[in-house]
């Protein structure tokens, strides 16, 4: 069993920056894709970006070029950096593993972009 916790989200003005972190722990063998997604209130989740083991990304793209996947394999953590935000950006984001083909879910993190 995997366990995800994201951390990270916070209240920010439109033009600011966060950064979000997703530590995964538990019985892990090889994680392979790690995603961000979010969801805004009244919205369906929404796919944000992908990252595979081997680093290799892909973004939605209301975000490409603004955000930044990346993860750390020996710490078994992903980060998700967050520029030019824009008060569209204000969701729960959700961290999600995949580990010998089972999905695990982190509880979300709370991003507010508000002036």
């Amino acid at each position: 069993q995997v366990q995800l916790v994201e951390s990270g989200g916070g209240l920010v003005a439109p033009g600011g920056s966060l950064r979000l972190s997703c530590a995964a722990s538990g019985r892990i063998f090889s994680i392979d894709d790690m995603d961000w997604y979010r969801q805004a209130p009244g919205k369906q989740r929404e796919w944000v970006a992908t990252i595979t083991r081997g680093g290799t990304t892909n973004y939605v793209d209301s975000v490409k070029g603004r955000f930044t996947i990346s993860r750390d394999n020996a710490k078994n953590t992903m980060y998700l950096q967050m520029n030019s935000l824009k008060p569209e950006d204000t969701a729960v984001y959700y961290c999600k593993a995949v580990e010998q083909y089972l999905p695990f879910w982190g509880p979300g993190t709370q991003v507010t972009v508000s002036s």
